[in-house]
C-alpha cells in the first residue's frame, strides 16, 4: 500500500512538473520578448538626440530660407513695385536715387559699385595668394616645427582684429601712403585692395596650410626617392597635389572681401562713379549699404534699391559658396 501511494503521488507530482515547467517556460518568453519590444533608456535617448538634431536643421534652413526670401522680397521691389528696367540698374554708371531720369525714373545705375566691389575682391585675391602660398610652405615644408610656432599665433592675431581696426591703420597708414606715392587724395580702390589684402591674408594661408598639409605623404617620399630636389618636389609635386585646396582657399578669401563693409568704407573714398583708376575715389556694394540704409524709408525707392544691392551681395556670395564646393568637389575626386 504504500509502494502504491508513493508511486501514485510520484505520478501526481511529475504530472504537476508537466504542466508547469511549459507555463514556466512561457512566462519567460513572455518576460523577454517584453523587455525586446519594449524600449530601454539608450533608445529612448537616441530617439530624443535624433529629434533635436533634426529640429535644429530645420529651424537652421528655416533661417536661411527666411533670409533668402525677405531680401529677395525687398529686391525684386524696385523692379516689379517701382518698375525700375533691371538692365538699366545692372549696367546703368548713374547712382542718384534722389533725382530723376529722362524716362522719369530715378538714377539707380549700379555698375559702378559692382564694379568696384569686383576690382577690389579679385586684385586683393590676386596679391594675398603668392603670400599665404609662401607662408604655408614655410611652416609646412620649410620650418615645420619653428616656423609654425612663429607664424600661427601671427595668423591668429590678424584673424582676431576686428574690421574697423584694419580700416583705422588704413585711414592712417595706407592713405596717406598713396597720396604721397601717387598723389591725389589717397582714397580710392587701391587703399582697399591693401586693406583687404591684409584682411583676407590669414584666412587664405591658413586654408592653405591645411591643403599643405592634406597632401599624403607618400608622395613626397616618391618624389624623393625618384631623385627630385626639395624644391623640385615642393613645385611639381605638393603645390600641384594641393591646388585644388589652395584654390578653395583663394575663393573663400574672394567671398571674405567682396562682403566686406567697414573696413574698405573707411578708405575706399565713397564716390558712387565708376572707377577710372585704381587710385580714384570709388564705392562697393557693402560701403553704399551701410551709408544709405539708415537714412532711408522703409518701401521708399531709395530704400527698395539698397535691398536690391543686398540681393546683388547675397547673389554673389552664395556663387562663391557653390564654387568653393565645386572645387572642393573635383579635388577630392
Amino acid at each position: 500500500m504504500f509502494l502504491l501511494k508513493n508511486s501514485s503521488c510520484h505520478k501526481q507530482q511529475s504530472k504537476n512538473m508537466f504542466y508547469f515547467y511549459p507555463k514556466l517556460n512561457r512566462m519567460k518568453k513572455e518576460n523577454i520578448q517584453e523587455k525586446l519590444l519594449s524600449k530601454s533608456k539608450n533608445s529612448q535617448l537616441e530617439k530624443f538626440g535624433k529629434t533635436i538634431t533634426f529640429f535644429c536643421i530645420a529651424v537652421i534652413v528655416f533661417v536661411v530660407a527666411m533670409i533668402f526670401f525677405f531680401v529677395a522680397q525687398k529686391g525684386f521691389s524696385t523692379f516689379f513695385v517701382d518698375k525700375i528696367n533691371p538692365f538699366k540698374f545692372l549696367f546703368g554708371t548713374t547712382w542718384n536715387p534722389s533725382e530723376l531720369g529722362p524716362d522719369g525714373k530715378p538714377l539707380v545705375g549700379a555698375l559702378p559699385m559692382i564694379t568696384g566691389s569686383l576690382i577690389v575682391t579679385v586684385l586683393s585675391a590676386i596679391l594675398a595668394t603668392p603670400f599665404a602660398i609662401g607662408a604655408a610652405v614655410f611652416m609646412t615644408e620649410i620650418s615645420p616645427n619653428r616656423g609654425a610656432k612663429l607664424l600661427q599665433p601671427v595668423i591668429e592675431l590678424l584673424v582676431g582684429i576686428p574690421s574697423v581696426v584694419y580700416g583705422f591703420i588704413g585711414l592712417t597708414v595706407v592713405v596717406p601712403a598713396i597720396r604721397g606715392v601717387f598723389g591725389g587724395t589717397g582714397f580710392g580702390l587701391l587703399s582697399g585692395i591693401f586693406v583687404l589684402f591684409v584682411m583676407i591674408l590669414p584666412t587664405v594661408t591658413s586654408m592653405t596650410v591645411d591643403a599643405m598639409k592634406a597632401v599624403p605623404s607618400f608622395y613626397k617620399e616618391a618624389s624623393l626617392g625618384l631623385g627630385a630636389t626639395r624644391w623640385q618636389t615642393i613645385w611639381r609635386v605638393l603645390l600641384r597635389a594641393a591646388t585644388p585646396g589652395i584654390l578653395t582657399a583663394v575663393v573663400f578669401g574672394m567671398a571674405r572681401a567682396f562682403g566686406e563693409a567697414l573696413a574698405i568704407q573707411m578708405v575706399v573714398g565713397n564716390a558712387a562713379i565708376l572707377p577710372t583708376s585704381l587710385t580714384s575715389p570709388a564705392s562697393t556694394l557693402t560701403s553704399v549699404l551701410t551709408q544709405g540704409i539708415g537714412n532711408t524709408i522703409m518701401g521708399t525707392v531709395q530704400n527698395n534699391v539698397l535691398w536690391s544691392l543686398a540681393l546683388i551681395l547675397l547673389l554673389m556670395s552664395l556663387l562663391f559658396n557653390i564654387g568653393m564646393r565645386a572645387i572642393a568637389k573635383r579635388g577630392s575626386l
